[in-house]
């Protein structure tokens, strides 16, 4: 079987991800703040290991500016839903994952002003674009790092100096990049990272959260929920310091023992290193198949800018005829159709039908890349 569904979720994980749940599970198994016996304290330490590797891997000062949730969309509400109000401006860009665009056009219904700035066909946002929708009531800019339909960068040091020097929050969705490009809160003027830890992270389904920049003031950030912290417990009034002000109820401690590993073999290999291999496999796919008749490739074709995520199209072949062409004939797992970004494929002209995309990974080798392009081809001459 060849898996290239990364996009959606990295499998196979590493083995030591398996082998710390396996471990949490049968030998620690306690809920992390909420008693002092041994097995507390160790799932506690659990979280906190987690929270230090997620720090270091964003260049974060102060591991407690790590906020668990349950993935990237629910990081990305407590950003949007915490910060904005009515009458507020926010910026966002015509490449945005539905994690991003429902709960602004909810926003918008209550009074939130939004600009999106247009992406080119290639889905490349212009940082210009983004500097002139500055008003002076906007408040947030929120960017998605890498398009989960075609891979392309944003440019966000660029637009994270604008938000810096204008005195608004920047937010990135790092649901397609964690873990496989290099993310430096400080250096790229990054307020808010909204990631998820089972795509690139390697780790779990149901673990993410929201790192909080050190200079960032969460008196600005309301939090949207409010319950148990195992902290203040004499208080009817949720704590107020991070991060228990923005988490609450038992968190998945079995999962973040988990995705700690995953982030902990990205860091052994290097975010720079995992980089590296995806670019290779993205520029073999790009080389094997661009020549491919009747086929169409979407993007900016070019692999230092944007992750190892390809959409394509066969002219005359629904998109899930070709996916089911790929998974019976030659066992090659990928997803079709609009992959949640509806926004993402009016731009690139790919509404409402979608693509077949291949979402490529670490563990991916590049025979596998070569069997992908042999298999469009034959069905793009029409052989089957």
């Amino acid at each position: 079987m060849i898996y290239f569904d990364n996009a959606a979720t990295s499998w196979p994980k590493p083995d030591r991800v398996i082998e710390a749940m396996n471990y949490f599970m049968k030998n620690v198994g306690a809920n992390p703040g909420r008693s002092g016996h041994r097995l507390s304290i160790e799932a506690g330490r659990v979280v906190y290991h987690a929270r230090d590797l997620i720090a270091t891997l964003f260049n974060l000062k102060d591991p407690m500016r790590v906020v668990f949730g349950l993935n990237a969309t629910d990081s990305l509400n407590l950003g949007i839903r915490g910060i904005l109000e009515r009458g507020d401006h926010v910026i966002t860009s015509s490449m945005e994952h539905n994690s991003v665009m429902r709960p602004l056009r909810d926003l918008e219904k209550q009074g939130v002003e939004m600009t999106v700035a247009q992406c080119n066909e290639q889905g490349f946002l212009d940082p210009a674009d983004v500097q002139n929708a500055v008003q002076a009531n906007t408040k947030l800019m929120v960017i998605n790092h890498g398009s989960n339909v075609v891979g392309s960068l944003a440019p966000i040091k660029e637009i994270g100096k604008i938000a810096r020097d204008s005195g608004i929050m920047f937010m990135i969705d790092s649901a397609q990049t964690a873990g496989c490009i290099p993310i430096d809160m400080k250096r790229d003027s990054i307020d808010l990272v909204a990631f998820t830890g089972h795509k690139g992270l390697m780790g779990p389904q149901g673990t993410g959260g929201l790192a909080i920049g050190d200079n960032v003031d969460t008196n600005r950030i309301r939090r949207l929920r409010a319950g148990g912290t195992g902290s203040r417990s004499e208080l009817e009034i949720h704590p107020d310091f991070l991060p228990d002000k923005y988490e609450s109820g038992t968190l998945n401690t079995v999962g973040l023992a988990g995705l700690a590993e995953g982030v902990r073999y990205i860091l052994d290999r290097t975010v720079d290193s995992i980089h590296e291999k995806d670019m290779s496999l993205t520029r073999r796919f790009i080389d094997k198949t661009k020549d491919i008749s009747r086929m169409d490739i979407y993007g900016g074709l070019d692999e230092t800018k944007q992750t190892s995520t390809i959409s394509i199209n066969i002219k005359g072949r629904s998109q899930s005829d070709i996916g089911l062409f790929l998974d019976e004939e030659y066992d090659i797992m990928c997803r079709v159709g609009l992959h949640c970004a509806p926004t993402a494929h009016k731009t690139i002209g790919t509404f409402p039908d979608g693509t077949v995309r291949f979402g490529m990974g670490y563990f991916n080798r590049t025979e596998e890349v070569d069997i992908a392009a042999e298999a469009l081809s034959e069905m793009a001459d029409g052989k089957r």
